[in-house]
Parts: C-alpha cells; sequence; structure tokens
C-alpha cells in the first residue's frame, strides 16, 4: 500500500502550503517515521518538493499548492473514488486507503469525489426465488452520473402494467438488486425507487437536486427492502425451534425469518414471514422434526392437514 501513501501525501501537498511529519502521519494514520520515509523517498524520486528546516518548519511543493500533481480530471477522480464506497469488492485496506485520499483532492474534485463513493449500494439477495426477466439498464451511466453530479433528471418511466410516465425526481443512489438495477429518488410524492430497465428517458435539468444532508444510501435501502420483503410476505407465523434445526431454518427462510430469545426448554423462538397460510405450511412441513409452530391457528391446521394426508398415502 505504499504507492497509495506516496500519492495521498503529493496530494495533501498540493492541497497545503506546508505539512509536517507530524500531520502527515496524523492524515494517513501511520508513524511519524513513515511519514518522514515517505517524504525522503519522494524527493529521491525526483519529485519537486524540499524541506524547510528549524522552528515553524516542514514539507513543501516548489511551486506551492498551484503545481498539479495529481494529474486527474474530474471524471477520473469520481471513477477512482467509486472504488472506495460501499459497492467496492475491493479490501477493506484499499478502500480505507482511497477514502484517506479524498481528503487531499483538489477542491473541485473532492465534492464529486465523496458523491462517487457513496453513490452506488450492492444487495445480492434477488427478490424471491422465481426467475424474472430482466433488460439491459440502458440507462444506467447517465441516471449514476446525475447522483454524483447532484442534479435533477426528467425521468421516462413504464411501469409493470406498461403505462409510461414523465416526472422530475432528485436522484440520491444507485442500488443492484440482485441482477436489478434500481435508481432511489426523491420525488413530489416522497421517496421512491425506479427499476431503471424500465427507464425509457433520461434528460438532466442541471438543476441541483434536493439531497437530505443526513441520507445515508445503504440505510435507506435497508427501510426500502424491508418495505417491500413485508408486502410481499404479509403473513406472519411464531414457533419455537430446537437449536441444531437452526442452520436449516437460516438457510431455507433467509430474510424471512427474524430469530428471538431462548424459551425455558432451551428451544429458540422465531417469527417467520411467508406469502399465505397454504405456501407457509407446505414450506414448513418438512421441518416438524426442529419446528413447533405455535401460531396462527390456520397455519397449523395446514400442517395438521398436510400431515393426515401423508399419513393416508404413505402410512
Amino acid at each position: 500500500m505504499r504507492t497509495d501513501r506516496l500519492v495521498a501525501v503529493l496530494l495533501l501537498l498540493q492541497r497545503r502550503e506546508q505539512v509536517t511529519a507530524a500531520e502527515v502521519a496524523r492524515e494517513l494514520e501511520v508513524s511519524e517515521r513513515t511519514a518522514r520515509r515517505d517524504l525522503d523517498a519522494l524527493a529521491t524520486a525526483g519529485v519537486p518538493v524540499y524541506s524547510v528546516q528549524g522552528r515553524g518548519g516542514g514539507w513543501r511543493l516548489v511551486g506551492g499548492a498551484r503545481t498539479d500533481l495529481s494529474g486527474l480530471t474530474a471524471g477520473e477522480a469520481r471513477a477512482l473514488f467509486l472504488v472506495a464506497g460501499q459497492a467496492s469488492a475491493a479490501t477493506p485496506a484499499v478502500r480505507a486507503a482511497l477514502r484517506k485520499l479524498v481528503h487531499a483532492l483538489p477542491e473541485p474534485f473532492r465534492v464529486q469525489a465523496e458523491a462517487a463513493a457513496s453513490s452506488l449500494v450492492m444487495d445480492p439477495q434477488r427478490w424471491g426465488s422465481s426467475p424474472v426477466e430482466h433488460r439491459p439498464a440502458r440507462f444506467l451511466d447517465e441516471l449514476q452520473d446525475a447522483v454524483i453530479r447532484g442534479v435533477q433528471v426528467r425521468l421516462g418511466y413504464v411501469d409493470g402494467k406498461g403505462a409510461e410516465t414523465a416526472r422530475t425526481v432528485h436522484p440520491l443512489g444507485i442500488v443492484a438488486k440482485g441482477p436489478s438495477w434500481y435508481l432511489v429518488a426523491d420525488t413530489g410524492a416522497g421517496r421512491r425507487t425506479f427499476r431503471i430497465d424500465r427507464v425509457s428517458s433520461v434528460d438532466p435539468t442541471g438543476d441541483p437536486a434536493r439531497r437530505p444532508a443526513d441520507f445515508d444510501l445503504a440505510a435507506s435501502w435497508r427501510e426500502i427492502a424491508d418495505e417491500v420483503d413485508r408486502r410481499r410476505t404479509p403473513l406472519e407465523i411464531q414457533a419455537v425451534c430446537a437449536p441444531d434445526g437452526m442452520g436449516l431454518l437460516r438457510m431455507m427462510l433467509g430474510p424471512r425469518l427474524v430469530v428471538g430469545g431462548s424459551t425455558t426448554a432451551g428451544r429458540v423462538e422465531v417469527v417467520i414471514r411467508g406469502y399465505n397460510e397454504y405456501a407457509l405450511a407446505g414450506e414448513l412441513a418438512g421441518l416438524v422434526e426442529w419446528l413447533d409452530v405455535t401460531g396462527p391457528p390456520g397455519v397449523r391446521d395446514r400442517l395438521a392437514s398436510i400431515g393426515s394426508a401423508l399419513v393416508e398415502r404413505y402410512g
């Protein structure tokens, strides 16, 4: 990671008139000895930096902060900091190093670089288990650009019934949910999500988007996904499960399982969501060795009916 540190030191020198080894150490979270070694390495490599000795001394660039050592365009800076975002597959160390670099970017690049780092969330769990047709997300790049630049867009959109509408939205972030892409945006009717493969046109207005100061894309998406899951699986049942069955229960049910506390008998209280009594009873019938459904009565009746049918056919 030394290359990342050296770039960070260069950008820090560009942003400030003068830095000390102690300031570099604090900024990059390294020791002062490492900071001094990095500064010396830059000078040895021919980078135009020099040290000022004595009280009030430090390290400076020849030509001061006017020297452009970054070599980055605004677009390149944004692309770089997408790597540091929540959706990144990079290691934590790489993401941490890139996030440190953002503080040393020239001012015109810094806001958009920070926006790029928080513009995308990856949610690998797809909706449900049935295959869904997915068309290409044609306007993904345009919408991500609008999120990063913080501008409103006039959005053409075709809903699930084929009706086409147009509205002006305030883009807040992009989410990859399984194989599908979504835009999270504020609208005149509140916060909404739009499947990007249903977007028919994107026209940036140039007007600044309204973005809440405390907005967190990952937290907002969790709320959205939880609400969608609740609508898709409106029925909740209560049950207790033997501890050795919990692994299978988690594997089968995923986010539809909420685990509670333990009973006096050492079993685990759980709440399970499903679409309806019939479907949920069918799912859980094979778990009777570990699971005891306590309510609602309709699911218990369905399970009893399934048991009777099994005994009649195979008993």
